[in-house]
């Protein structure tokens, strides 16, 4: 039986049929789905961790007892796991262990373009990378069954268009893996120096080994079309190149991207009067060609730069130019991201802005406080940062520019990398305000629940987190909650907390106007009494726009939050019953 799948569903079937037992991750974009998809199939328990380290520890504890497992997390995610990633390296597995990693070439929905392939070949891990649906499933399956045979874990590598991409399935059977009998080996699994240094061993040996195995895999094949032109290529790159070039070059398709092989890349070369290695971001494939003595082009007729295009590739190859995109006589008006009508952040990021704070932004919806017109987010680093690096800033410059510094992060952002970071300034004695954005949900990713939502993965009721008394336990003691549109009270609180001789938690709490338990009424109409003093259009409301210089609100995007109403200086701005 065949069906249509995103690549990401198609992993998460893939896990099924090899008799997966535990999944624990973190939604991120590309890779969220994967594990929404897994929450299907009630075989299998998945869970949200509240971060990635704490995910893949799990699905490492579940190999270890004997079970199947993975964990799944987009690229910078990865960066969270890596310190168990590295060790369970040197560890090994009991029972087959995957971790699925969705790169973001083009930064669709990401701060940065890492190239995971370099953790693979920096802990000396196993990668498979798919370059469609089927081989999402396919690649999947074997990646279980490969990291029992060479004790090792094994990665899966994604990237955003093969993530979202549906092509179609072949649908098998779930096999019947028991679960493995637990062994008492501190040995292999206490990595204390001694024992350490004894793994590395089995470690190069296992390396060894995948290289052996790399040269004869039907992972990595070839493609004869009697072409002197041979392309080197993986994962979604090689649909492009396929679409690009067709039967007038012959491909070296890989899918095991580490450890390369070397001898059929030295094989493919040698009957080719010119070589072409195509990948997406960092010259991995074409360092490792370089580095045999193999002659090929690579990032010189391409870029390191976003994602690659079949246009692109059929010009840098044959020389041939084709129009880019089908193209539309009219202009595309352009549609920049915004937060949602109604969204519990724009009354923060107002009154921040109107304050003139500096503000220590975090990853999330909120990271849009930087965008005009609300334009009030300062910085943006990393899960976390918005804590630890207000807490630098105040003092690199000392204590006054505590007055005028604020951080923001999510309440599921904070659930991840941000207790540590508040737990620094209390011990340090510091002396900042934090501002917990809680929209009762981890809504960046899609509203995936979380440890305040008191809701596991598959909709469970459960111990909720309490905010305040997390806060209050690790020492801070002027914790607050408001509502930030109640916009007068806000500000009031905010510029209390910035004052205050110690540290402080605003928790700025309303839920995110997306989810389903949200029903606000009406909507918003302009009055006669409207001044066109435009107060309102700093908001930034995608509902309220000019027209012919008046200000006017769409009733089709208003969902009648009331938000504007609390602002206009003028009364000008009634709610519509409906």
């Amino acid at each position: 039986m065949k069906k249509l799948l995103l690549g990401n569903a198609a992993v998460a079937r893939g896990a099924y049929e090899a008799g997966v037992n535990v999944v624990a991750s973190y939604p991120g974009t590309p890779s969220t789905e994967i594990t929404e998809e897994i929450v299907k199939f009630e075989e299998i328990y998945a869970e949200w961790s509240p971060n990635e380290k704490v995910a893949g520890e799990v699905a490492i504890g579940a190999s270890i007892a004997g079970g199947r497992a993975m964990s799944c997390m987009k690229h910078v995610g990865l960066n969270v796991m890596a310190d168990p990633v590295f060790t369970v390296s040197y560890t090994g597995v009991n029972g087959g262990l995957v971790f699925c990693v969705a790169d973001d070439p083009g930064m669709h929905s990401s701060q940065n373009e890492q190239d995971s392939r370099h953790y693979a070949k920096a802990s000396k891990i196993m990668m498979l990378e798919p370059a469609d649906s089927n081989e999402c499933k396919e690649f999947t399956r074997m990646a279980f069954d490969l990291s029992e045979k060479f004790d090792t874990p094994a990665f899966i590598r994604l990237s955003t268009r093969v993530s979202h991409s549906q092509s179609l399935v072949e649908l098998g059977e779930r096999a019947d893996v028991p679960v493995k009998a637990y062994e008492k080996n501190p040995a292999k699994y206490v990595m204390m120096p001694g024992n350490a240094i004894k793994r590395h061993v089995d470690v190069e040996k296992r390396i060894a080994d995948l290289i052996e195995f790399a040269e004869t895999t039907e992972l990595n094949t070839v493609e004869e079309n009697g072409s002197k032109i041979g392309i080197i290529t993986a994962g979604i790159a090689y649909a492009y190149a396929k679409e690009a070039l067709g039967d007038s070059a012959d491909f070296l398709k890989l899918g095991m991207v580490y450890p390369l092989p070397e001898k059929k890349i030295m094989e493919f070369a040698k009957k080719h009067d010119k070589v072409f290695v195509i990948e997406e971001l960092d010259p991995v494939i074409e360092s490792h060609c370089k580095a045999l003595g193999v002659e090929v082009c690579g990032k010189e007729c391409f870029t390191l730069l976003g994602e690659y295009t079949p246009t692109m590739i059929k010009k840098a190859v044959l020389g041939e130019e084709a129009p880019e995109v089908l193209s539309a006589d009219e202009a595309i008006p352009v549609r920049p991201p915004v937060m949602c009508a109604g969204c519990p952040h724009r009354g923060t990021f107002y009154v921040l802005k109107k304050l003139g704070l500096v503000v220590s932004g975090d990853i999330g919806c909120y990271t849009l406080g930087a965008t005009p017109p609300l334009q009030s987010v300062d910085t943006t680093i990393c899960m976390g940062a918005s804590v630890s690096a207000a807490h630098g800033m105040a003092k690199a410059q000392g204590a006054e520019f505590n007055k005028k510094l604020v951080s923001v992060i999510g309440d599921s952002t904070f659930m991840h990398s941000g207790i540590t970071g508040l737990v620094d300034i209390v011990y340090n004695k510091g002396n900042n305000t934090v501002i917990i954005l809680d929209n009762s949900i981890t809504g960046m990713t899609g509203h995936q629940e979380n440890p305040t939502t008191g809701r596991t993965i598959r909709g469970e009721a459960t111990k909720q987190v309490d905010l305040i008394a997390l806060c209050k336990a690790v020492g801070i003691d002027r914790v607050t909650v408001c509502d930030p549109f109640d916009i007068k009270k806000f500000e009031e609180v905010v510029k209390e907390e910035v004052n205050a001789d110690e540290p402080s938690v605003i928790i700025a709490q309303r839920p995110c106007a997306l989810l389903k338990t949200v029903k606000y009424s009406g909507t918003c109409k302009i009055t006669d009494k409207c001044k066109n003093c435009k107060m309102c259009m700093k908001l930034g409301c995608p509902a309220i726009t000019l027209k012919d210089g008046k200000v006017v609100i769409d009733a089709t995007q208003c969902n009648g939050c009331g938000l504007c109403i609390n602002v206009c200086p003028f009364g000008a701005i009634e709610k519509e019953e409906k």
